[in-house]
C-alpha cells in the first residue's frame, strides 16, 4: 500500500469515530468550476494559490487577515509590494508564511503543501488546467487536502459575487461576504444606471497591460479591464481583436484604431525580474506621482500612440494593475466613468469610494495614489 492510500486509509478510519456533532458543522461550497466540496469541519488551515487572494480574502476575515493562512504564493509580493508591506507591516504573521510555486509554471512543490498540512488549497480559476494534467485534485484528496477555485480576473461579471461567498463559507463569515457583494453592487450601479439613463457616445479606449512590464501592445479583450471599460461607458478596442480576457494586438491595429482615450495599468512591479519603465500606481504611490507622470509620458512615444487622438487630446491615464485580480472592480469602473464622461460623472469621487470600502471591510488604511493622469490637474 503506497504513501498516499495509507493516509486516506487513516483519515477514514479516525472519521469513523467522530462525533455526530462535528458532522453537524460540516458544509459544501460549489466553486466557480461548478465542483461541489464537502468539508467535514470548519476550515483551520488555508493555503492561497495566489497570494493576491489576499485582496478578497480581508474584507472577510477583516480581525487578521492571516488567522487561517499556513502559505501563499509570493505575487502580491512581486507584483504588488506596497500593498504586500502594508498588511504584513500591520500583521507581522505575514512575512514569516512560506511562500508556494506557481502550479502553471510547475514550481509548485506538491511536498510543501502536504507539509503544511492544510484543509484547503485555494486556486483561480486559470490553475485548473494545470491541476487537472499533473491529478492535482486525486493526489490531495488522498491527504485529505481540498481544492476550491475561486476567480476575480477571468470572467468577473459571473465569478466575483460567487467567489466573496465562498470564501465567506470557508473563513465563517458568510454576512460579511454579502456585505461585500451588495457594496460592489451598489457601487457599480453608480455608474451603470447614469449610463444607462444618459446613454453617450462611447469614445474608443485602449487598455495597455502592465506598461514597461509587457511590450507593447499588450491589452485586454471583452472580460476583466475589458468589461470593466463596457461598464463605464467606453468601446474597449481590445474585445475588437481578442477573444479571451487578455492578450496582445500588433502597434499597427493600435495605430489603424486611434483610440480616443489610452489607459496604462500600472504596479509597484519592483520586485518583479525584468520589470523597467512601468507606472507605479496603486496604494501609497500618491508620493510618485510625478515620476509616474514623466513615466507615462515616454510610454506614449512609442510609435503605436504618438499620433492618436488620445495622446493629442491629452486623454492618456494610468490605473493600478491589480483591480484586475480583486473584488475592487467598483473602483476602477468609476474612475474610468469620470475619465470617459468627465462632465456626467463630476460629482463621482472614486477616491472617497475606495477610502469608503476600507474604512468598513478593510484592516489597513486607505493610502491613495490608485490612478494618474499625464498631465497634472486633469
Amino acid at each position: 500500500m503506497n504513501f498516499v492510500k495509507i493516509l486516506a486509509v487513516s483519515a477514514a478510519a479516525i472519521a469513523s469515530l467522530m462525533p455526530l456533532s462535528a458532522w453537524a458543522q460540516s458544509f459544501t461550497v460549489k466553486d466557480v468550476a461548478g465542483r461541489e466540496v464537502t468539508f467535514d469541519k470548519p476550515v483551520e488551515r488555508v493555503i492561497l494559490g495566489e497570494g493576491r487572494m489576499l485582496y478578497a480574502v480581508a474584507p472577510i476575515e477583516k480581525e487578521d487577515p492571516f488567522a487561517k493562512i499556513v502559505g501563499w504564493r509570493n505575487d502580491l509580493w512581486t507584483t504588488d509590494k506596497d500593498g504586500f508591506n502594508a498588511y504584513v507591516e500591520k500583521f507581522p504573521k505575514g512575512k514569516d508564511l512560506p511562500f508556494l510555486g506557481n502550479l502553471t509554471d510547475g514550481t509548485l512543490q506538491t511536498e510543501t503543501v502536504v507539509k503544511l498540512h492544510p484543509d484547503v488549497l485555494l486556486l483561480p480559476i486559470g490553475n485548473k488546467a494545470a491541476a487537472d494534467e499533473v491529478k492535482l485534485e486525486d493526489m490531495l484528496n488522498g491527504i485529505g487536502v481540498k481544492i476550491v477555485y475561486i476567480d476575480f480576473r477571468e470572467h468577473i461579471l459571473a465569478n466575483t459575487e460567487p467567489s466573496l461567498k465562498i470564501l465567506g463559507q470557508i473563513f465563517g463569515h458568510e454576512d460579511r461576504a454579502e456585505a461585500v457583494a451588495s457594496f460592489w453592487k451598489e457601487q457599480m450601479a453608480r455608474v451603470t444606471d447614469k449610463l444607462k439613463a444618459a446613454n453617450p457616445p462611447k469614445p474608443n479606449v485602449f487598455m495597455y497591460r502592465a506598461a514597461g512590464l509587457v511590450e507593447c501592445c499588450g491589452t485586454f479583450g471583452p472580460d476583466n479591464f475589458g468589461l470593466m471599460v463596457d461598464w463605464a461607458g467606453g468601446h474597449n478596442l481590445g474585445s475588437d481583436f481578442l477573444p479571451g480576457y487578455t492578450g496582445s494586438i500588433n502597434a499597427e491595429q493600435v495605430v489603424a484604431s486611434n483610440p480616443d482615450v489610452i489607459v496604462v495599468t500600472g504596479s509597484n512591479w519592483s520586485q518583479t525580474k525584468n520589470a523597467k519603465d512601468f507606472v507605479n500606481v496603486g496604494p501609497n504611490a500618491a508620493a510618485t506621482f510625478d515620476d509616474s507622470r514623466k513615466t507615462l509620458t515616454t510610454l506614449m512615444e512609442n510609435p503605436a500612440f504618438t499620433g492618436s487622438r488620445a495622446v493629442a487630446g491629452g486623454n492618456v491615464h494610468a490605473i493600478w494593475h491589480q483591480f484586475y485580480t480583486s473584488p475592487y472592480q467598483f473602483v476602477a469602473v468609476q474612475q474610468l466613468a469620470k475619465w470617459f464622461h468627465p462632465n456626467l460623472f463630476a460629482d463621482l469621487d472614486p477616491d472617497a469610494t475606495f477610502k469608503e470600502f476600507h474604512e468598513k471591510f478593510l484592516p489597513v488604511a486607505y493610502q491613495p495614489g490608485y490612478w494618474v493622469d499625464a498631465k497634472a490637474g486633469q
